[in-house]
């Protein structure tokens, strides 16, 4: 299992981003979390197989339909004890 945080800029809030990135986690049985920031990014979470994370953060580039995604940061983390993925 490996862990990242990750930040996406560009047209991320008010697009229902973080409801999609949920769905996306669950669907690849990944835990963490998603959040708004004042900045207008979305950051989170997300641990799990290191394949599905890589699909995750392959999606994050993407996003949901009505995003528009410019930059994509991921980092490694410490792994937690979060069972499911939530927004916050």
């Amino acid at each position: 299992m490996i862990a990242r945080l990750f930040t996406v800029v560009g047209r991320v809030q008010g697009v229902g981003f973080r409801w999609a990135a949920q769905e996306e986690a669950r669907r690849l049985g990944l835990a963490g979390w998603v959040q708004n920031e004042d900045t207008g990014s979305v950051t989170g979470l997300v641990q799990g197989d290191p394949a599905a994370v890589e699909q995750f953060a392959a999606w994050l580039r993407q996003g949901p339909r009505s995003a528009k995604v410019l930059e994509v940061s991921l980092d490694e983390t410490p792994l937690t004890n979060y069972r499911l993925f939530t927004v916050r």
